[in-house]
């Protein structure tokens, strides 16, 4: 399986897994940079490969009030000033063509949402910035459509492309999360990343709901499935959190969690 490298970090194959985490949307400059601060020491501290990762703009809310961001301009601003002080990989997500090279001057993934994951015009814009892409596919999906996505990327010349995994949707109010989805996506020849905040979404109403108590058995299964990294949105007071407060996972929960799933990991790479 081909490896893909973010800066220094290298995902697939026997690599360790690496982790994706970050609050789901900048809520404000101080909190980004406390954010990055806390999750960079822990990563040092537990020896993994960290991308750390917000939203300038939450486009798909589910209420017109919901909080959205601070924006392109604002958001990036803040991006940066986290890369510059803690040395980190960024990402963030694009929701329209012309964002695409922008986001590109400061963020090195550039993340096309779920729900977006079959617009053409934006899935070529971000790969024609050669950054790497990462591509949720969306709920609507079964994990081998995921090909024409990725031939679509393949198309710009650019190979740097990550696929993660986020659920399905099961009737009008639940996702399912199929283990099957981490080899048959891996058959592209790419590393798939494992959504597992978003995989516990209940959706519906005028705020989206979740079941945060099931996010470590879901990672779990799917680090054991061979999953190559966790995106994982993490906050340090969900009550208040911004946006998915129902999923974002308490930063004071998540060492443990990440032992577990680190060990498990090098585990499951002794039979790769």
């Amino acid at each position: 399986m081909p490896e893909v490298k973010v800066n220094n970090i290298t995902i697939g194959s026997r690599q360790p897994l690496a982790f994706i985490l970050g609050p789901c949307v900048i809520e404000s400059r101080d909190h980004a940079l406390r954010m990055a601060e806390k999750l960079k020491a822990l990563s040092e501290k537990l020896d993994f490969p960290l991308i750390y990762k917000s939203s300038f703009d939450k486009a798909n809310r589910s209420a017109i009030e919901s909080y959205r961001g601070p924006g392109l301009e604002a958001g990036l601003a803040i991006l940066a000033e986290v890369k510059k002080q803690f040395g980190l990989p960024i990402l963030t997500d694009i929701h329209e063509p012309f964002q695409a090279k922008i986001a590109a001057k400061v963020v090195d993934v550039l993340q096309i949402p779920a729900f977006l994951c079959r617009q053409t015009d934006l899935i070529l814009a971000a790969g024609r910035t050669r950054k790497v892409v990462n591509v949720k596919k969306g709920q609507f999906l079964a994990p081998q459509d995921i090909v024409n996505i990725v031939r679509k990327i393949e198309s710009t010349g650019n190979h740097s492309i990550l696929l993660t995994e986020r659920g399905v949707s099961f009737g009008y109010g639940g996702l399912i999360t199929d283990v099957r989805a981490v080899p048959i996506m891996q058959e592209t020849g790419y590393p798939v990343i494992f959504d597992a905040t978003h995989s516990a979404q209940i959706p519906g109403g005028n705020v989206t709901g979740g079941a945060r108590e099931y996010i470590p058995y879901l990672s779990r299964a799917m680090v054991a499935a061979g999953c190559d990294g966790i995106f994982m949105e993490v906050h340090d007071n969900v009550a208040e959190a911004m946006s998915d407060r129902a999923t974002q996972y308490p930063l004071e929960d998540l060492p443990k969690l990440l032992k577990e799933l680190i060990k498990l990991g090098e585990l499951v790479r002794k039979f790769r």
